[in-house]
């Protein structure tokens, strides 16, 4: 079941066409990677969500009922331009926020304690914005986006400005909040990051959706007829009729060989032909990486 849809959304800026007729389906309780480079009209799509801006036409659909100005209530949003008053402690802004989302003063005091105990930045109440670094500021905005537990919750770049000890915090915390039971829609140019959080993508380039699914299946759509062969020690394989060598690397005494077959090939002929130049450790299916297929696609559009 979808929490949250979007439906042949289209928006304009003067000649610009920034999204045309963009849809996307993200499953309850998934983590769907809304993925794109620059300028492909992710953050429209982003803010039409928040209702900061509206579609010249389209809809969107939030529990299967048309998404309303109050829906803002349900949805948890973290912007990639950051947000917080500079002057302002730390405590007290967060306090002010989580208030404007609906809590009351009891209630958010208690969530925010614990979420301050969780990420360790209990000392920091006290403080003004200023005084923090980047990524301490982007702690306390991740609490201030998840604190009044919403429904959907959308990450703009969300490790921007984060060391990779905090990264691997914020990245187990997502995984938390899916767990527990939310739906988040996670915006961000690392692959390594989709492979390891999202279930789902949509992949979207000059305002048109190109690729979408799940992360599993579309990895192994690509993957394109290219096989891995490890071989024990150092190895010579050459290339024929049946497959080429696409790359060669050894490490730990092994020699990896990835090959590409020509299609309605017989794998079986191809390992038959293999072992011939040594011991094979494993014959597997290459799976490209998300970052492959990324530019792949976006280059195959250009």
């Amino acid at each position: 079941m979808a929490l949250f849809e979007a439906n042949k959304i289209t928006k304009q800026y003067g000649s610009v066409l920034a999204l045309d007729k963009v849809s996307i389906s993200v499953p309850e309780q998934c983590i769907f990677g809304l993925l794109g480079p620059n300028g492909a009209g992710k953050t429209t799509l982003i803010r039409i969500i928040n209702q900061i801006t509206g579609p010249d036409s389209g809809e969107l659909f939030l529990n299967g009922k048309k998404l309303k100005p109050e829906d803002v209530l349900q949805i948890g949003y973290l912007p990639e331009e950051r947000g917080l008053y500079k002057k302002m402690k730390v405590g007290e802004q967060a306090l002010y926020f989580a208030q404007l989302k609906g809590l009351s003063k009891t209630e958010a005091m208690k969530r925010l304690k614990y979420w301050f105990r969780k990420l360790d930045i209990v000392d920091w109440w006290g403080k003004k914005v200023e005084e923090l670094s980047k990524g301490m500021q982007q702690k306390v905005q991740f609490v201030t986006t998840v604190l009044h537990e919403p429904k959907l919750l959308i990450f703009d770049e969300p490790f921007t400005g984060f060391d990779p000890v905090n990264t691997n915090l914020i990245k187990n915390e997502i995984l938390f909040l899916r767990e527990r039971g939310a739906t988040i829609i996670f915006s961000t140019h690392n692959m390594e990051s989709v492979e390891e959080l999202c279930d789902n993508i949509t992949l979207i380039d000059k305002a048109k959706t190109l690729l979408e699914g799940s992360v599993n299946e579309i990895r192994n759509q690509w993957a394109a007829n290219e096989y891995d062969i490890v071989f024990a020690g150092e190895v010579e394989l050459e290339g024929d009729s049946q497959y080429k060598i696409l790359n060669r690397q050894t490490e730990n005494d092994r020699s990896i060989i990835r090959l590409k077959t020509v299609a309605d090939i017989d794998t079986n002929d191809i390992l038959k032909s293999a072992v011939k130049s040594g011991k094979v450790i494993s014959f597997n299916p290459a799976l490209p990486s998300m970052n492959e297929i990324f530019i792949r696609v976006v280059e195959a559009r250009n």
